[in-house]
């Protein structure tokens, strides 16, 4: 089963790490993520959470997000 994005609808892209500011993702990733598999989604969303944490300081974000 796929999972859901990681967008939070923060998009804007840092011009120094070329991430999005809002879900830490790269342009190839965003545009990416409807191909990948649930496995590769998985893997980039601990990617993503490892990001997060160097560029906050903050390991899990409080999500508004419905399930």
């Amino acid at each position: 089963m796929k999972l859901p994005s990681p967008c939070i609808s923060i998009c804007q892209i840092d011009p120094v790490s070329q991430n999005c500011m809002g879900c830490y993702r790269t342009r190839q990733e965003i545009a990416r993520w409807p191909a990948m598999t649930a496995d590769e989604q998985q893997f980039l969303l601990q990617q993503l959470k490892q990001r997060r944490a160097e560029k906050t300081g903050v390991n899990a974000r409080i999500s508004k997000r419905r399930r």
